[in-house]
């Protein structure tokens, strides 16, 4: 009789807390009255001075500047943020994995390294970048939660993890993700429920739940998450942080556990892996970190591209753009299912006015864009791409361990019967002829859109 989920996900916890220093744990848990832990890594006296230089007062690209110069060591970079990210563990539940001896470790290692050679690894060298749960890293798990998939650690490793750390960054740690990866809130059974570190009653959002709430508490400052339908944008909005959901085909997604079986994703939506980050150039960094990998020799999914050739199509963007041709763009108020709350609908508001009283030379248009009877095909189009195989490997994973669904998807998913190779192949002929009309949209009869601004949710961040 194979053990229960209950047993196994009480070792796992265990296991967890057992990778925790004695000496950062926190003498006592904050005020139930408080829900903004925010500034508990600071008030707490376990970070020394220095250490809360170091985790507040740098993004990823000043530390691996510092670090690569010889004004910062690794190892007390890497220090500092494993501590600031057991404190926010204990208040938020955001960790997975916990890997701090052998992330200081390789710190040590890359610091002999600069001072033996006198040059970095990588442009990451000796930075600390946390993962999403469904990386895989050679000698931990990757359960995403779920309790079948505990104490089977990975042999092998993801191809961005591979590229992470050629390029000289430090794992540290993994992150927490809602059961199934279809959630919008970030609870599973072997794991729990992360909060928001902003507000503890509500949620940092999901599928990469976890990232957003380390790294709004600058337990990480630059962290990588995965996105399918908002799983990087959703915490980006629930944290306030900077997340990018690439284009599917910029950066690796292979050798990733997402619950799936291998292939199930062509039949589906690819999903992308993106950065979560405290600045926008951080993401910049990581972005072009990877293109400079050429990762397409190694994920045969990976659209070969230079970032040079890549960051010409963002130039449209930049502020030193010509006025010959204004920038155009589009404002979208509603998918045509839902109509956004009264604060959304005013922030959309702010946001065009700022964008033209900004632009001092005129040369930003802003105008507004109805795309719902686009988007309104689009939710029950994701759903039935979302569900080819009816649920059945998921429900097989959980059946092992009699695992049950995590409440709030009891109500949302049900096993059905997989589609039949006719049904997939219509629903992605009604893809391609969505994305079609899209194409049309974007050239908007001979004046395109340079970028739309859409609301991430309807509504504020939720309990």
């Amino acid at each position: 009789m194979s053990e229960s989920w209950r047993s196994i996900a009480a070792r796992k916890k265990e296991e967890q807390a057992s990778r925790i220093p004695k000496k950062w744990l926190l003498a006592r848990e904050p005020s139930p009255n408080l829900n903004n832990v925010l500034s508990v890594s600071r008030s707490c006296c376990l970070l020394s001075e220095r250490e809360l230089a170091i985790t507040e007062n740098y993004d990823a690209t000043a530390l691996a500047e510092e670090i690569a110069k010889g004004r910062l060591k690794s190892v007390d970079v890497v220090t500092a943020f494993c501590k600031r990210a057991a404190i926010a563990h204990q208040l938020t539940n955001c960790l997975t994995e916990i890997m701090f001896d052998d992330a200081l470790s390789r710190a040590k290692k890359l610091d002999e390294h600069l001072r033996r050679t006198g040059k970095p690894i990588g442009p990451l060298h000796g930075v600390p970048i946390s993962l999403k749960d469904t990386f895989r890293v050679p000698g931990y798990d990757a359960s995403i939660g779920i309790a079948s998939l505990c104490f089977e650690p990975a042999t092998t490793a993801s191809t961005l993890v591979d590229i992470l750390l050629a390029a000289g960054a430090v794992l540290y740690v993994k992150t927490n993700v809602p059961q199934t990866l279809m959630a919008l809130d970030s609870h599973n059974n072997v794991f729990g429920r992360t909060l928001n570190p902003r507000n503890l009653l509500l949620t940092p959002g999901g599928s990469s739940g976890g990232e957003g709430a380390l790294i709004a508490m600058r337990g990480s400052i630059l962290g990588v998450g995965t996105d399918v339908g908002g799983s990087i944008r959703i915490p980006a909005m629930c944290n306030g942080l900077y997340g990018i959901k690439p284009s599917a085909g910029r950066v690796p997604y292979a050798g990733q556990e997402n619950g799936t079986l291998p292939g199930a994703s062509a039949l589906g939506i690819p999903a992308s892996a993106g950065p979560l980050a405290t600045s926008l150039r951080d993401c910049e960094l990581f972005l072009k970190t990877v293109s400079a990998a050429q990762p397409w020799k190694f994920d045969p999914l990976v659209l070969p591209g230079s970032w040079e050739t890549q960051d010409q199509s963002l130039d449209i963007l930049s502020c030193g753009r010509t006025s010959e041709k204004k920038m155009r763009v589009g404002i979208v108020r509603t998918d045509g299912l839902i109509t956004p709350l009264p604060p959304i609908s005013a922030l959309l508001d702010e946001v065009a006015q700022t964008l033209r009283s900004s632009s001092p030379s005129k040369n930003i248009e802003v105008v507004d864009v109805d795309i719902s009877p686009l988007f309104s095909q689009c939710q029950s189009l994701a759903n039935a791409l979302f569900g080819i195989d009816g649920g059945a490997y998921i429900f097989s994973l959980l059946a092992q361990t009699s695992e049950p669904l995590s409440p709030w998807l009891q109500s949302r998913l049900k096993e059905k019967s997989p589609k039949t190779l006719d049904q997939v192949r219509a629903l992605h002929a009604k893809k391609n002829a969505l994305e079609t009309a899209f194409l049309k949209v974007w050239r908007n009869e001979g004046k395109e859109i340079d970028a739309f601004i859409c609301p991430v949710a309807p509504h504020p961040v939720p309990p």
